[in-house]
């Protein structure tokens, strides 16, 4: 059980601090977090080479682990993580791109009330202190820019994808449209799960993580 690593990487929004409470119940694993500087100076996590690593990516963090692959991974989780945010024609479930637009033009008015309402749907509480609008605005610009279903159908590690049954922002029929049916993929959903899993049920999240460690031990 702990010879695995597990790296974690933060959605949009959040700051490296919403994986405290599965970090506490996964206490006999070595823990990660990469921090991408939302509210405050981005942190790197350096997994240790020789380690089996488990790549751990929340909403945004799961396309940022996707884009930037910054190492190696024997498995992927994916937690209401997406390879692709907006809507398209080939992708009708994803987000309408008048919404992002509308929610970047309100950062710039409003930053603290648009990332404390977006937080709120999520199921959290208000933003950490030490707010970054530009670093935020550049995230926004992610989600509505990138488009990573190459790089997922390119992955062959086994992957574990946890969903929100009530997920207000990637919703259920979003992740079982993208992960149902997948090689080497579990998919497991949440009851009256949101969008902030890590911190509404970590206890959840921690269970289905150590099933992944034993499969893969």
């Amino acid at each position: 059980m702990t010879g695995v690593q597990l790296v974690l990487v933060h959605g949009w929004g959040f700051d490296a601090k919403v994986w405290d409470p599965l970090c506490d119940l996964l206490g006999d694993m070595v823990t990660r977090v990469h921090d991408l500087g939302f509210f405050g100076h981005p942190m790197t996590a350096h997994p240790d080479a020789g380690t089996p690593v488990i790549a751990v990516g929340h909403s945004l963090g799961f396309m940022w682990l996707l884009r930037q692959r910054p190492f190696p991974w024997d498995a992927l989780v994916s937690i209401c993580g997406m390879p692709r945010f907006v809507s398209a024609t080939d992708y009708p479930l994803g987000v309408a791109p008048r919404l992002l637009e509308r929610m970047a033009a309100r950062m710039k008015r409003e930053p603290q009330a648009t990332v404390d309402d977006f937080r709120h749907r999520c199921g959290v509480g208000t933003a950490p202190e030490g707010l970054d609008g530009l670093r935020l605005n550049e995230g926004l610009d992610w989600l509505r820019q990138w488009d990573l279903r190459d790089h997922l159908a390119a992955e062959t590690v086994p992957l574990l994808a946890l969903g929100g049954e009530e997920d207000a922002v990637v919703p259920w029929a979003l992740t079982e449209g993208i992960y149902g049916g997948r090689p080497e993929t579990t998919l497991h959903c949440a009851p009256r799960g949101d969008h902030g899993l890590p911190q509404t049920q970590p206890q959840w999240c921690a269970e289905h993580l150590r099933a992944l460690v034993s499969r893969l031990s």
